[in-house]
């Protein structure tokens, strides 16, 4: 699936300190505006605990997870829609990206400076919101000017339905308003809207910023943003990106668990932020298991099994016979494909099946 996750915001906001913990590759982080410039790639392996349960019962001589990939994208200032600083390689940083990781600055520091000189994190939200609503708004108008022409003469009826949605998500773009609050009635709306590339209609999830003592249960400047957030189609997650970046050095497993159970914490934030930005991309996951190997597959939501066969090889999609599926929680149950064989748990699916996240698949194919 090649899917990625933008990480945005405003500079020294965190992005590269967040980037870091998630990724082997080391963004450089300092305290100073665009010290990100070219947007930094990382393939994130995705945490999941089903694959450590498989590896377990099977034994196998290889674990393979599923992955995302991760872009840090430097960092916006007010009036990058009209070129200011890095505007114009940032938004094309933007546009090339299935969703966005909003990174906003929830905590006090007084050694790490602020580009508004002060904490504000609904004023941050909009300041980066409203750069790429008016990157919106001009593309909406430009494309409008285009097609209504076509669409007056009332023959071109794709011109029609699409100067029909533009003129949607124009009136909530000049009400200030993100693309994505446009509700979408059926499918056929969801695809032409995908074709305009509005920045604004891809998922986003916040990520609050904070500091150690403020993780668990935020702070006020999480209540002000989540309060600014409620009426969007968006999530929001509290993180403490230095302790998670002090995390993600830990090598030994039980000196991570110590660290963990001082912080009163099972797992590192930053695994549930990676499964966050999994699912903000539609991701799933299916399994192969076996001897060889136990491998997460990534699929999108709603694919069929040829199409989840044509993920491991376009051979497997092109002569798919039939898909033998086991539910995770009978493997779990029953502890081999043997045994869920014998108890009847394997289920042979045809063309028409829509795998379901956590499906272990073994595909027939002939070609």
């Amino acid at each position: 699936m090649a899917l990625k996750c933008g990480i945005v915001g405003l500079p020294n906001v965190g992005k590269s300190t967040l980037f870091n913990s998630m990724s082997n590759a080391k963004a450089q982080a300092a305290n100073y505006p665009f010290c990100t410039i070219e947007p930094n790639v990382g393939m994130i392996s995705v945490p999941d605990k089903r694959l450590e349960e498989l590896s377990r019962l099977v034994n196998p001589a290889q674990i393979v997870p599923a992955t995302v990939e991760i872009v840090d994208i430097a960092g916006l200032v007010r009036g990058a829609s009209k070129g200011e600083g890095l505007g114009n390689k940032f938004l094309s940083h933007i546009s090339e990206t299935d969703a966005i990781i909003h990174v906003i600055r929830c905590f006090e520091d007084e050694n790490i400076s602020h580009v508004d000189g002060s904490i504000n994190p609904v004023r941050d939200k909009e300041t980066i919101e409203t750069e790429l609503m008016l990157k919106d708004l001009e593309t909406v108008t430009n494309r409008l000017e285009k097609l209504i022409k076509r669409a007056t003469t009332g023959k071109d009826k794709e011109a029609i339905k699409a100067v029909e949605l533009l003129k949607k998500y124009k009136e909530v773009l000049e009400q200030g308003k993100p693309a994505r609050t446009v509700t979408l009635d059926n499918e056929e709306d969801i695809k032409l809207a995908k074709t305009f590339q509005l920045l604004t209609n891809k998922p986003v999830l916040y990520v609050c910023n904070v500091d150690a003592a403020s993780v668990k249960d935020g702070n006020e400047y999480t209540q002000m943003l989540a309060e600014a957030i409620k009426d969007e189609n968006a999530e929001m997650l509290i993180i403490d990106a230095a302790t998670e970046a002090e995390l993600a050095e830990f090598e030994d497993y039980e000196d991570k668990k110590m660290f963990l159970d001082e912080l009163g914490l099972d797992e590192p934030v930053l695994n549930r932020l990676i499964r966050k930005a999994y699912e903000l991309l539609g991701l799933k996951t299916y399994f192969t298991a076996g001897p060889k190997e136990v491998k997460a597959w990534t699929f999108k939501d709603g694919m069929t099994a040829p199409q989840c066969a044509g993920i491991i090889h376009s051979d497997f999609e092109r002569g798919f016979i039939r898909a033998e599926v086991i539910k995770y929680d009978d493997f779990i149950k029953y502890g081999s494909e043997q045994a869920c064989r014998e108890a009847g748990k394997i289920h042979i699916e045809g063309k028409d099946y829509v795998v379901q996240d956590g499906d272990i698949m073994h595909f027939r194919f002939n070609v």
